[in-house]
């Protein structure tokens, strides 16, 4: 005959314990469906934004009748680079990326050097005058761009730099946003290690670099990420500082470029104009894909330093 062992409770709250420890940490039974769902919807609101950027890539390998009669449809077998070819014909698009990254190497540069400096100063030095002088910073922050123009094209009028890089480097090379968070990133950085390097007799310029720089990378990463962007993507300014031909940069000869297609080639059609917009737009997005994907770690970091106090 079997006789059959009821479990005890101290058993079954060995099982539970065990079935617990089992389970990987920070997840439970009833956070599982939230967790897939949020990252449902994450996944759909991906391919809701990279759907169009998908579309431009592969439409501009695609025969330029083939973009308009079926935009949606891909043939494998009909792929070509007359696009491409056809495009780097018509368009001075390599004259803009050269000063696109002669603009961007040097503006960039100029930002992320100074920037920096100025937050220290304003987030770890008492001066006659600082709140004053930050709160005109921070003002000029609500001046939309267009304010700014007039004045501007003024200043490089007098000083002769109309059609030059320096009228499309330095104004706005010292960027108010980029002080403003460089300074709320170094404000969160103690004193007392600035304290101990000077009582270790270090100079104030190698406190900075030795102490205060390793601390803020991430953000200075961050930094350096929206300063590209907003640098390649700009177009007021250098359309206005930069009306020749020879100074255009590439986001001015974008705006131009079907313009220059229609004008270098008679009888250019709708079809035609498309398909090369979309090689020219598929070749200045990849820059800007290749730096995020570079840098989008210390972007996110950069993001959220100083977003969580302990």
């Amino acid at each position: 005959m079997t006789t059959t062992h009821a479990a005890s409770p101290a058993g079954t709250r060995s099982a539970r314990t065990r079935a617990t420890a089992t389970r990987p940490p920070g997840q439970s039974s009833r956070g599982l469906p939230a967790a897939v769902g949020s990252q449902a919807f994450l996944l759909l609101l991906a391919l809701a934004f990279l759907a169009p950027v998908v579309w431009a890539l592969v439409s501009a390998f695609k025969p330029a009748t083939q973009i308009i009669s079926d935009p949606l449809g891909l043939d494998l077998t009909a792929l070509t680079l007359e696009n491409y070819r056809r495009m780097f014909a018509d368009v001075p698009i390599g004259q803009g990326f050269l000063n696109t990254a002669v603009v961007l190497v040097t503006k960039g540069a100029i930002t992320l050097f100074c920037a920096p400096l100025a937050a220290y100063a304003f987030a770890k030095y008492r001066f006659p005058g600082r709140d004053l002088l930050f709160g005109t910073v921070l003002i000029t922050l609500m001046l939309p761009t267009i304010v700014l123009i007039i004045p501007l094209l003024l200043e490089m009028k007098a000083l002769g730099w109309v059609n030059t890089y320096q009228a499309l480097v330095l104004p706005g090379a010292v960027d108010a946003f980029a002080i403003f968070w460089m300074r709320q990133v170094i404000a969160d950085v103690p004193d007392e290690l600035l304290d101990a390097a000077r009582v270790d007799g270090c100079g104030e310029f190698g406190i900075f670099t030795r102490i205060v720089l390793p601390v803020i990378r991430p953000a200075l990463a961050g930094l350096a990420v929206l300063t590209v962007m907003n640098i390649y993507n700009d177009f007021v300014w250098p359309v206005v500082a930069a009306s020749s031909e020879r100074m255009a940069t590439l986001q001015v000869v974008l705006s131009t470029l079907a313009q220059n297609i229609t004008g270098n080639r008679v009888g250019a059609d709708y079809a035609t104009v498309t398909g090369e917009l979309l090689a020219a737009a598929s070749i200045a997005l990849v820059p800007l894909l290749i730096v995020f994907i570079a840098l989008q770690r210390h972007f996110i970091n950069g993001i959220l330093a100083g977003s969580v106090k302990g």
